[in-house]
């Protein structure tokens, strides 16, 4: 076996095993064990996503996900502390009752069930949505709904029947297209403002497993199948290293875009890459809200070149000292 492949399995063997010891833990807490750089650190937790040895989580702590081992979800818990407001008050409640009926929450807690998918699980039964906590095993659904905490929608006093021998009438289920339904119904009900994220792309990268001062696309030679994102990831990669550029972290990455921090002349600075060959304002607001939330200027990359009524508008922005209403 070439020394470079030998080096990147045991590179991998020593982030399992850190994660074994540790539980859930963050990428820079992985980085600093393998003595390595954030971007590789991704790069390699990407491959053992991609190998379903590692799981990643729906919850960030700061801008980062957690990654563990199937079977450590429970220590999710411990970081619980970092959900939003309405998100931990979702929590809290599920923890305590073990089982929710979504009908029966107010609309703000339905959507904050919806987005902690790391410790809400949503099953249905006779048409109705429930969520169990991610600690409840199947018989202690089948004795919670024994108690006759749930009865049968049109059918008050009435308890679930042959739950033990018809098990299967109770269905675990991904975020079906129903509770989305209802979710966007509570939404305007409550006048949330939520806006629902794209899941990332886990996205594996050609890495060394020596330290560099930057990325290189020289690595191991290893054929990976092509996901949803990489071509239009390997493409935005490829330039910014004919251009010098450093890849510090991946803040997003999906089919449309790609959000990257950078260092450009040892400053930091946000990279929003879209993949279309016009961008418009939208596109840009968008851009500038995310540098607003890191602090950090910004530079946007498309496929084609700004329309000359976008530079217009750019400049004209530049110089723009403030808008003021006639009284």
């Amino acid at each position: 076996m070439p020394q470079l492949q030998q080096d990147h399995l045991q590179t991998k063997e020593k982030i399992i095993s850190f994660i074994e010891m540790r539980g859930p833990s963050l990428p820079v807490h992985i980085g600093k064990e393998i003595n390595t750089s954030i971007l590789f650190t991704s790069a390699f937790l990407s491959e053992l996503i991609s190998e379903k040895r590692l799981k990643i989580s729906n919850l960030k702590v700061g801008n980062s996900s957690l990654y563990f081992i199937a079977g450590q979800e429970p220590h999710l818990e411990e970081f619980s502390q970092h959900l939003k407001s309405k998100e931990k008050d979702a929590f809290e409640l599920l923890k305590q009752k073990r089982i929710l009926r979504d009908s029966e929450q107010h609309p703000a807690i339905r959507v904050a069930l919806q987005a902690i998918k790391d410790f809400a699980i949503p099953f249905k039964k006779d048409n109705q949505i429930y969520w169990k906590y991610l600690t409840v095993s199947d018989q202690e659904l089948i004795n919670k709904i024994k108690e006759n905490s749930y009865p049968q929608e049109g059918h008050k006093g009435k308890i679930f029947s042959n739950l033990t021998s018809e098990k299967s009438q109770i269905k675990e289920m991904p975020a079906t297209n129903e509770i989305k339904k209802q979710i966007e119904i509570d939404k305007k009900e409550s006048m949330i403002k939520h806006e629902q994220k794209t899941s990332k792309v886990e996205i594996p990268l050609q890495v060394k497993t020596k330290n560099e001062n930057r990325p290189s696309v020289v690595g191991l030679k290893k054929k990976i199948s092509v996901k949803k994102g990489d071509k239009f990831f390997n493409r935005v990669k490829e330039f910014l290293l004919k251009s010098s550029i450093e890849i510090l972290d991946v803040e997003d990455a999906s089919k449309d875009n790609l959000i990257l921090k950078i260092k450009i002349n040892n400053r930091e600075k946000l990279l929003v890459a879209y993949n279309k060959k016009k961008i418009d304002e939208n596109d840009i607001i968008k851009a500038h809200k995310k540098s607003l939330e890191l602090d950090l200027e910004y530079i946007i990359l498309s496929l084609g070149e700004p329309s000359k009524k976008m530079n217009e508008f750019i400049e004209a922005i530049k110089k723009l000292d403030g808008i003021k209403k006639i009284e």
